[in-house]
């Protein structure tokens, strides 16, 4: 535990750049903060600091070493809070970033805050990149290849997007029968609030995607304008399902939209997983994953 007391005073002092700030800190002077320092440089045989009258800077080696230290303190912080949670159930807070689709999520959180009552939670919705660890967050849902190594993911569900219009719509317009004739078509579009790209169409040649008429971030106002027979969208299955099955909307060039995109569970890589964080995983995916959204248009 010496060891362990004087890694989170290097990683203090790291942070703060004084002997001093540290000291005052924790209750020590800047001399006693500045001791366990240099004992430590001397176990390790290693120069962790450049030190000047005015100055405090991590060495090369002092940079590589912080890196570990905040590795292990945030593990022993994670196994601490993993053994307080197993003797009374899972509990504390979790901060979780979730995609702007309405429709999906609902169900399964509500039942979740049923069963587990003592976990806090605070929701995040956003179709934006976030960064877990520097954002704070615990968990991510979102589409997509996982391109951080540093996260760990598991698949949660898929769904279809399919192109769906009004019958009045229709009725007043025509049906389209294929990419060609898209280009008559008045076209509810999405744009991608990370890159301003607008969202492409599954069309049979892309030099025939159509002209919007309407461009968004919202899937709830595309549903809304396409039920109201202002044009055609292009949207998740689960965000249609009452719709369609109502009779407010119908799915154009099924052959089309046979593609299907995956959610993934995404957190920060870790030996201990909290309870908190691991039931509600396992809780997501056992209420999403065998469900087939859009497997009968």
């Amino acid at each position: 535990m010496d060891s362990l007391s004087g890694i989170a005073m290097f990683v203090q002092v790291a942070d703060s750049g004084s002997f001093s700030a540290t000291g005052r800190l924790l209750g020590l002077s800047s001399s006693a903060v500045g001791k366990s320092v240099a004992r430590m440089e001397a176990r390790l045989g290693a120069r962790l600091f450049q030190r000047s009258t005015r100055h405090l800077a991590l060495t090369d080696e002092g940079e590589k070493f912080l890196l570990r230290c905040k590795r292990i303190l945030a593990e022993v912080a994670a196994a601490e809070r993993e053994l307080s949670e197993s003797s009374s159930g899972p509990s504390g807070r979790l901060r979780i970033s979730l995609p702007r689709y309405s429709g999906l999520f609902e169900p399964a959180i509500g039942a979740f805050m049923q069963a587990y009552p003592a976990i806090e939670l605070d929701l995040d919705f956003s179709d934006a990149m976030v960064n877990l660890v520097n954002d704070g967050y615990d968990v991510a849902v979102r589409t997509g290849e996982l391109d951080d190594s540093g996260l760990t993911r598991r698949k949660l569900c898929t769904f279809r997007r399919l192109l769906v219009a009004s019958p009045a719509y229709l009725a007043r317009h025509g049906r389209p029968l294929d990419g060609a004739e898209m280009l008559l078509h008045r076209r509810l579009d999405y744009r991608f609030p990370a890159t301003g790209r607008l969202e492409q169409w599954p069309l049979p040649d892309e030099a025939t995607q159509p002209a919007p008429g309407m461009v968004c971030n919202s899937v709830e106002m595309r549903v809304f304008l396409a039920v109201q027979g202002r044009g055609i969208a292009y949207l998740p299955a689960f965000a249609v399902q009452r719709e369609l099955a109502a009779g407010q909307l119908v799915s154009l060039l099924d052959e089309h939209t046979q593609a299907r995109t995956a959610f993934w569970l995404l957190w920060p890589a870790s030996r201990h997983l909290p309870p908190r964080l691991r039931v509600l995983i396992d809780f997501l995916v056992e209420q999403l994953q065998d469900q087939a959204f859009g497997a009968q248009p």
